[in-house]
């Protein structure tokens, strides 16, 4: 073959090298050459079954894959990067190893459906490990939320101080904001589990296979519906990307808080010394640059999402080679999250919290006044009216440098006779934060149902990545025996 391609037959002139260089996606494919060499072996498996190549030559090619992929297992297999992509290096290997017969393993299938069967089947482990993750991450905010319920810090809106709430609380947003994503990427799962095997190019084959044979030997649920849908979708990659984006901005998210919180002007944590770093000029400094560096990481997966809805919006049907495009930027977001993930753990997990500082930080900007407008309410104010009242209590208080809970009764009641001595076990913090026992409220009570829930919903997640993971290993092993 002409500079070693497979589709030189058609061109009375070598390609020149510049082409193949400019075209060649070995850099990235080659982490697909494993989900190429299974994807090889369920296909050819098929077409002996359905005897569309012969039972000498089928056996032929599964024993020259099965000792590719020993070779790979090993770390023998080379790459050969002179070839254009992954696919041409399996196929040449393989008839390297055994001959022109080798070249009966394409028999009934395109590069355009074996590149989408092997991305799918690269994304589907790829998104069982995030979601593992994601796991392991909520685990450790919940340990987090059970050691705090009782500890109380300043809740913030427009971060201001706006109502008392738990630590316990706050980690139980994050762990229902993750728990969201690691269900994004299950959803995901599921609706890209679906084998393009055996569409060829776009219109289907003329050799009876069986694409059903195909999909249950590599992990599938079933086989795609429409062969030009089939290898022209890429729905799974920027949804997937979507995914990535979502959980890295709520990791962005609480790095923002945790570089926040550690400053000397909150001073509600403390970050281990493993994860934090210093300054090559000022000797004192305890630098913050894990969080940040997860927060500007957020930046590089977001734009991979713009890129690959960009990739895809004007492509016509079927294939284009617009599509080699996509492996990259989804490559480099599922690894980004992945390190992030990982790193952003064990920062919590050891970092400590100063939550008398917490507690002393609730005591100011007035975060009770909520409790006092609604306790005239429930001596018969309309709210709208106590607003009005506690709006010109705190207002007093600024004045005279006093805050709610230090005014006399006297003083109360220049603003409301309503006002009575109860004011003062209405509006203390304790009691403002364990009043909330509405669904999902701050209250221990309302926390510990929370913290309940986020654990069965976890370990349903878990019961799902341990089920798909065992399924496909199991796939694999079948393959290769």
């Amino acid at each position: 073959m002409n500079n070693q391609t497979l589709w030189s037959g058609r061109f009375e002139k070598n390609v020149d090298k510049s082409t193949l260089k400019f075209t060649s996606s070995l850099d990235v494919d080659k982490k697909l050459l494993f989900y190429d060499v299974m994807g090889s072996l369920a296909h050819v498996r098929m077409l002996k079954k359905c005897k569309i190549i012969h039972e000498e030559d089928a056996d032929k090619i599964i024993e020259g894959l099965k000792k590719i992929d020993a070779d790979i297992k090993s770390g023998k297999f080379v790459l050969n990067e002179s070839l254009e992509d992954i696919h041409t290096n399996v196929e040449f290997a393989l008839t390297e190893l055994i001959g022109p017969v080798g070249g009966k393993l394409h028999t009934g299938r395109s590069r355009n459906d074996q590149v989408a069967t092997d991305f799918k089947m690269y994304l589907r482990d790829s998104v069982l490990e995030i979601i593992s993750l994601i796991n392991v991450l909520i685990d450790t905010l919940i340990a987090i939320a059970k050691n705090n319920t009782c500890a109380i810090m300043p809740g913030f809106t427009h971060m201001q101080h706006a109502q008392p709430v738990t630590v316990a609380q706050h980690m139980l947003a994050y762990v229902f904001k993750f728990g969201r994503d690691a269900l994004r990427f299950f959803d995901a799962f599921k609706r890209m589990n679906e084998c393009p095997l055996g569409v060829a190019a776009l219109a289907g084959t003329v050799y009876p296979i069986d694409r059903n044979m195909t999909a249950k030997s590599l992990g599938f649920e079933k086989p795609t519906s429409n062969s030009m849908d089939s290898v022209s979708d890429r729905d799974f990659v920027a949804e997937l990307a979507f995914c990535a984006a979502m959980v890295a901005n709520h990791m962005s998210n609480m790095a923002e808080e945790l570089v926040l919180w550690s400053s000397q002007e909150f001073g509600f944590i403390e970050m281990n010394d493993k994860y934090t770093t210093g300054s090559s000029i000022m000797p004192q400094k305890k630098n913050p640059d894990i969080a940040e560096l997860i927060r500007g990481k957020t930046g590089s997966v977001t734009g991979n999402l713009v890129s690959l809805l960009m990739m895809t919006k004007g492509l016509p049907l079927s294939y284009n080679r617009d599509l080699q495009e996509d492996k990259a930027p989804m490559m480099a977001s599922l690894d980004t999250v992945s390190g992030c993930l990982k790193m952003i753990r064990p920062i919590i997990s050891t970092m400590k919290f100063n939550t008398e500082t917490m507690r002393t930080g609730s005591s100011s900007g007035f975060i009770n006044a909520t409790d006092l407008a609604d306790y005239l309410v429930t001596h018969g104010l309309p709210f709208r009216y106590a607003h009005e009242i506690v709006g010109k209590l705190v207002r007093y208080c600024i004045e005279n440098n006093k805050k709610l809970e230090d005014l006399s009764i006297k003083e109360f009641s220049k603003f409301s006779p309503q006002i009575g001595e109860d004011v003062y076990s209405a509006i203390s913090i304790e009691k403002c934060v364990e009043k909330r026992k509405s669904y999902g409220g701050t209250s221990s009570q309302s926390v510990d149902m929370q913290i309940s829930q986020a654990t069965t919903d976890c370990n349903e997640r878990k019961r799902f990545v341990t089920t798909e993971s065992n399924k496909i290993k199991k796939c694999w092993q079948d393959l290769v025996q």
